[in-house]
């Protein structure tokens, strides 16, 4: 038997950590055409394909009103891989309040309203995203230093408000894992070009994460594995 690649071995274990995929999932999959969706629409794709698969899926690009289309190579590898793949436009612009400022937030939040009222409207019970762990790690500190708060983004998370399940199977995987595999691959050379983008708190936390663990993903593993060892005895 062919050994699985390091990336899809860590998907796997994130998966059946966390009881990821159960049986009669329907699961849909935020596809942005950046290297992280991909390698998680790769993924269920390969995955798809093992005996007794007991979950169906989609991936979905939200387009919006100023961000270019996802790259003709990557939907190319959606076809390649037998991918059900569709597109679906959001005005993300024409949905500020005046006065506001365009930003990363703004975005992502209405571009994940659509993929969940996607979901709902399209019976899918879970919602894939590609946030990895350096994704996670970073908006822990982001939260602690700008909120003081001891928080980020769960592996799982049930919303209260839809009938959705936020899935992160990449979140044993550090973004130099998820670079080496989108080269190997073929995939690595598509970014965001969006005009819009500034998220300094992310760039700040980005810079502060690589500054504390000097990009080993070792260390990145522990600051993830502190998270579910916590010693509330020695803590205020």
């Amino acid at each position: 038997m062919a050994k699985h690649p390091k990336l899809s071995s860590l998907i796997d274990k994130a998966v059946f950590d966390y009881n990821m995929i159960e049986d009669g999932d329907r699961i849909l999959i935020g596809a942005s055409g950046g290297k992280d969706s991909t390698a998680l629409v790769e993924y269920f794709a390969q995955r798809a394909k093992r005996p007794l698969c007991n979950y169906t899926y989609k991936a979905v690009t939200v387009q919006s009103d100023f961000a270019p289309p996802v790259p003709s190579g990557i939907t190319d590898l959606f076809y390649r891989w037998n991918v059900p793949y569709e597109t679906i436009n959001a005005d993300v612009i024409g949905r500020l309040k005046p006065g506001r400022k365009m930003n990363c937030w703004w975005c992502s939040t209405q571009r994940r309203t659509e993929l969940l009222n996607y979901a709902v409207a399209n019976g899918y019970n879970k919602l894939a995203l590609g946030h990895h762990l350096d994704d996670i790690l970073e908006t822990l500190l982001m939260n602690m230093l700008g909120k003081g708060e001891l928080s980020t983004m769960p592996p799982v998370l049930a919303y209260d408000e839809y009938p959705v399940t936020i899935l992160r199977p990449l979140c044993y995987a550090s973004v130099g894992t998820i670079i080496e595999h989108a080269r190997q691959q073929g995939y690595n050379g598509w970014t965001c070009t969006c005009s819009y983008q500034d998220n300094s708190g992310r760039k700040e936390a980005r810079k502060l994460l690589q500054d504390l663990t000097g990009g080993s993903g070792a260390k990145k593993e522990r600051m993830f594995a502190s998270l579910k060892n916590i010693r509330t005895e020695y803590l205020p």
